[in-house]
């Protein structure tokens, strides 16, 4: 094996990320319908939650996230709170989420 495919134990794995994503939303809140719009254009699946439908949906969010605020993403172990676009494709990226 050549010395350039050896990885430390340690090193961050690079690898894609295709676990399911979850976005919690609140159907008339804009930075929803825009981080919507945005994994839709991007040609990612996920699955939509709206927190407004059944209180069990809205204590899901709560206790995953720590907080109320929508949209909340979560994959996996990963969750992103009360995010805009420029956050969603950062938080994306840094964790080699692809669709």
């Amino acid at each position: 094996m050549h010395a350039a495919h050896l990885r430390h134990p340690n090193s961050p794995v690079n690898s894609p990320v295709s676990e399911p994503l979850q976005l919690y939303v609140k159907t008339w809140c804009p930075w929803c319908v825009r981080a919507k719009a945005f994994l839709d254009a991007e040609g990612y699946r996920y699955e939509e939650i709206d927190v407004e439908a059944s209180r069990e949906n809205y204590a899901a969010m709560t206790r995953i996230s720590g907080q109320r605020l929508t949209p909340t993403l979560v994959v996996g172990e990963k969750v992103l709170p009360d995010f805009g676009p420029e956050e969603l494709r950062e938080f994306l990226a840094r964790n080699c989420i692809v669709p």
